[in-house]
């Protein structure tokens, strides 16, 4: 079979997995189920806060609800999600759980895929996962020990699809091989990803040898290489193979999804970027104002604290609008940042007749804001839960 390139900066023989088809749509929503893993891979990119933890996220929001997984589904406009972690497979009551949930919630079409190393993988478990209404699950095989490999014809018994995925490691390439011969005519398709450095796994990397492939790129140098190879081995082997390239994960699949999410939280006041990305006016309270330390400050203050912080913004906020005539659905409290937020436009134009003494008639409760000084920016950040920012200009 020939290789194509598809449009997302990847390529392919055959089909894409229905999984892929939505990720790369922007229309999955990852489920982060726990960090707990029963496979330690030396190349896992999981970040420090979630390696070995039992913690769930949810795009990247922190969250252990079931309540907040539905919302951000409905916020990204999402059509399944995938769920990973760690090993799903370690919390399955959980993750059962979070299946049958969301299929009652969305409805059987609403596609989940699930990626699992084999260590805990039986007959039991795959049962009570197809019996959830789990629609694909992916396994992520030992490349070099093939002593588990039998388990995944264990999971051919029912109808979803079944597929393998792998990292494509220069320097195993005859390990990968095996492994691909192995699965012929035992797997619906097969994912090759090209080998990236993380924060949590460079030192691993940089240990075996591995070296990024440019200044610009976190691939390995190699990787890709090695995945076209494979890609030409698999012809007659395995019809629906598909190469994932460190980009189509940055620029083409979170990229789509920040785009639907935009869509569906930017509020009145908000300028949405072709990209997606949200620019807005904010005003800070100065001891919250963004520095180097912004997000650790904000992780530490107390429900006790943070409710008064806010009952105080809500003061400023009634008295600005009553001072310079500003709509109700033009500004609003952020209740995560603890601060203001309005519309670029407005911020620039009471940035010059702000009068900090009006402040004066605010109970500010002790003082809080110091010298009473308010800081005034327009700001660019991800409309994702984070509200991560790209740039902070004060006025």
């Amino acid at each position: 079979m020939k290789m194509h390139k598809t449009r997302y900066y990847s390529w392919k023989t055959g089909s894409m997995a229905k999984g892929c088809k939505l990720c790369v749509a922007g229309c999955k929503t990852v489920v982060f189920i726990t960090g707990l893993c029963s496979k330690h891979c030396f190349y896992c990119p999981i970040s420090e806060k979630k390696y070995g933890k039992d913690v769930i996220y949810i795009n990247e929001w922190p969250t252990r609800k079931i309540g907040d997984l539905i919302k951000e589904i409905e916020l990204c406009s999402s059509k399944g999600v995938g769920i990973t972690g760690g090993d799903p497979l370690v919390k399955i009551d959980r993750t059962i759980d979070f299946i049958k949930r969301l299929k009652k919630r969305f409805g059987t079409k609403f596609h989940v895929h699930l990626y699992t190393p084999l260590n805990l993988v039986n007959e039991k478990n795959l049962e009570r996962l197809y019996g959830s209404g789990l629609d694909e699950i992916r396994f992520h095989p030992d490349i070099v020990d093939n002593k588990l490999w039998g388990r995944i014809m264990l999971a051919g018994k029912y109808k979803w699809d079944v597929g393998v995925e792998i990292p494509a490691m220069p320097g195993k390439e005859k390990e990968t091989k095996k492994l691909i011969d192995f699965l012929e005519g035992k797997v619906d398709f097969l994912n090759i990803n090209e080998l990236e450095y993380s924060d949590t796994n460079a030192s691993y990397l940089k240990g075996h040898g591995f070296k990024t492939k440019d200044k610009l790129s976190y691939g390995i140098k190699g990787s890709e290489e090695l995945a076209f190879r494979l890609l030409k081995y698999c012809s007659g082997k395995i019809k629906n193979v598909h190469y994932c390239t460190a980009k189509l994960k940055d620029k083409v699949q979170l990229a789509k999804r920040i785009k639907r999410r935009a869509g569906n939280i930017a509020k009145p006041f908000d300028i949405v970027s072709k990209d997606g990305i949200l620019m807005r006016g904010a005003i800070y309270l100065k001891e919250l104002r963004p520095s180097f330390s912004y997000h650790s400050i904000l992780k530490k203050i107390n429900t006790k604290k943070r409710n008064k912080i806010i009952k105080r913004l809500n003061k400023i906020k009634d008295q600005l609008k009553k001072d310079f005539k500003i709509k109700k659905n033009l500004i609003e409290i952020d209740k995560i940042k603890l601060r203001i937020l309005t519309s670029v436009e407005i911020v620039n134009r009471i940035k010059d007749e702000i009068n900090i003494s009006f402040l004066e008639n605010v109970d500010m409760d002790g003082g809080f804001l110091g010298d009473k000084g308010l800081f005034l920016a327009v700001v660019e950040e991800y409309p994702t839960y984070d509200q991560f920012e790209l740039s902070v200009d004060f006025l």
